[in-house]
């Protein structure tokens, strides 16, 4: 007689259930490029979306509270002159979104606290390099500010967001990227390419540590660094079946594992929660998310279950671990994009039965603060992630935050000597936002004049106001006038009117002699107020 011994798991029993259509978000027109991204980011504040968008890229940001049906004309984020094809919200600050676009251009805005009230329009700093498409933006986990792009160019460029320079240029790659993560502590890179092989760098210096073959199939390929050192790969073989495999840094040629999964066409996206050592694999086009344990012992990917709904995913987001609700044990939160418009909210939850905090379900989690700054990352250090406890519930503190930019001159001079003639074109002059669309970053740091466009501006509104104000005041008079001649006070108002003469009506004759020293201080703008139907729309 014998046994099966079930392998003992506390998240055997993990399930999905998708939220009613009216706590989700619908009406959304998501982006329909052929690039392979995920089309979503998301974080305790905000949810972004790629959109189609007429005249350029474009992608929209909703608070978390603004569910149910979008309006047509929702604010947007649309400084792109191409189509956006990757965004990432930056990791210590909730407020801090990163894009990458066809236009060959990286941008990084700053959200407002209650999401965009109009379209925003003006970064906080562009990031110029790359002579194509760029397709792939990440952050560091632990250093603050810096930034990985990732472009058709085949080129890998490591930025210092807070002074918009250059910190390491990879250029050893033969073929387009299609991913890249760091490790844990940040110390390592892990890329894969078009050329079917995956590479381990030094970020800080750009060397190659290794490199081996990955998947033998032809289309994309996905690799991540897993919490303890370990990659986790996907990919296809020469007969087009998708595959996984779970890889040593120190023998990438040996997967400990290689499985064989189905023969879908869609590239599979490995969404890696590293304080339950769970992946979640969702494929482009299909209709399944399917979830796996990395544990120490074989077969070392355990799978668990398979969520299944009835239609196609375009693209899928995953809230970090800050933003689940851990009063109800959901430990996971996918934000899942369909062809239709909407975007439907999947929670991933294990069945407890008590009401209190499962410290085994929550480890200490990635927390929002830096470990470390920039500088003191490419001078060598290592720092670890920040952790912190999710017991007692979790406030953002990035209302407190705003991104600084600090200008620096010649900040393309460290890129490679092989790359000093495009550098030298491609300046980021004028790359500070002077003001956005919103008003969320005066006195902020980032500004440090007003352009003669702002000038041009504010002249042109404070000649408008005089316009108004001027024409108010011969209203004034002009009914005062009125109510003197309809008392009776006719010896008064004659020499008024006739004073005025021209044919003009008597209360209004009346009110120009009046105010002729204001209208001849002020003759441009009273030359703009006699249409008083269009000084009214202009005001408005």
């Amino acid at each position: 007689m014998s046994f099966r011994v079930v392998r003992s798991s506390k998240f055997r029993h993990v399930y999905g259930q998708a939220l009613k259509r009216e706590q989700c978000y619908d009406n959304i027109r998501v982006s329909k490029s052929s690039w392979d991204s995920t089309f979503c980011a998301v974080n305790p504040k905000f949810l972004a979306i790629i959109v189609e968008s007429a005249g350029g890229g474009a992608f929209i940001v909703l608070p978390h509270n603004k569910v149910g049906r979008i309006a047509a004309d929702h604010p947007l984020v649309g400084g792109h002159k191409g189509p956006v094809l990757d965004i990432a919200w930056c990791p210590h600050n909730d407020n801090v979104i990163a894009s990458g676009s066809e236009d060959c251009v990286v941008k990084v805005w700053q959200i407002p606290d209650g999401g965009l009230s109009r379209t925003l329009t003006e970064p906080v700093v562009d990031l110029v390099f790359h002579q194509r498409r760029v397709g792939l933006v990440l952050w560091h986990p632990s250093a603050l500010n810096v930034l990985l792009t990732a472009g058709s160019d085949n080129q890998v460029v490591i930025w210092n967001v807070g002074t918009g320079e250059i910190l390491v240029h990879i250029d050893s790659h033969p073929d387009v990227v299609y991913s890249a993560c760091f490790n844990w502590d940040g110390s390592k890179l892990v890329t894969t390419c078009k050329d079917k092989k995956i590479r381990i760098y030094d970020p800080r210096s750009g060397e190659i540590e290794s490199e081996a073959l990955c998947h033998e199939g032809s289309k994309a390929t996905r690799a991540i660094f897993l919490r303890h050192g370990l990659i986790f790969t996907t990919g296809f073989n020469r007969s087009s079946e998708r595959q996984y495999s779970l890889r040593a840094p120190d023998a990438l040629n040996e997967p400990i594992v290689m499985v064989e999964l189905d023969t879908s066409n869609g590239v599979m996206f490995p969404l890696y929660d590293a304080d339950t050592n769970l992946i979640y694999l969702c494929g482009k086009g299909d209709s399944v998310i399917r979830y796996f344990e990395i544990t120490p012992e074989p077969p070392f990917v355990h799978y668990i279950n398979t969520f299944q709904t009835p239609d196609p995913q375009r693209g899928i987001g995953l809230m970090p671990k800050r933003g689940c609700d851990v009063t109800t044990c959901e430990i996971a939160k996918f934000y899942r994009l369909n062809n239709n418009g909407l975007c439907q909210v999947i929670s991933m939850t294990v069945p407890r039965k008590s009401d209190l905090f499962q410290e085994d379900l929550y480890p200490d989690t990635l927390a929002e603060d830096a470990a470390q700054t920039a500088e003191e990352w490419i001078a060598g250090n290592d720092a670890e992630p920040l952790t912190f406890s999710l017991k007692g519930g979790y406030v953002s503190q990035s209302a407190s935050k705003s991104l600084s930019v600090t200008k620096k001159a010649n900040i393309l001079n460290k890129a490679s000597a092989g790359t000093s003639k495009s550098a030298s074109s491609a300046t980021l002059g004028g790359n500070h936002a002077t003001s956005n669309n919103n008003n969320t970053t005066s006195g902020s740091g980032i500004v440090s004049g007003v352009s003669e466009k702002d000038l041009r501006d504010i002249t042109d509104e404070i000649r408008k106001l005089k316009a108004i104000i001027v024409k108010h005041e011969n209203r004034i008079r002009a009914l005062e006038a009125a109510v003197r001649a309809h008392d009776g006070d006719e010896n008064d108002s004659r020499p008024a009117v006739a004073s005025a003469g021209n044919g003009n009506a008597s209360s209004k004759s009346a009110a120009d002699s009046g105010t002729q020293k204001e209208s001849n201080d002020n003759s441009s703008a009273n030359n703009q107020s006699h249409p008083t139907t269009s000084n009214d729309d202009e005001f408005n």
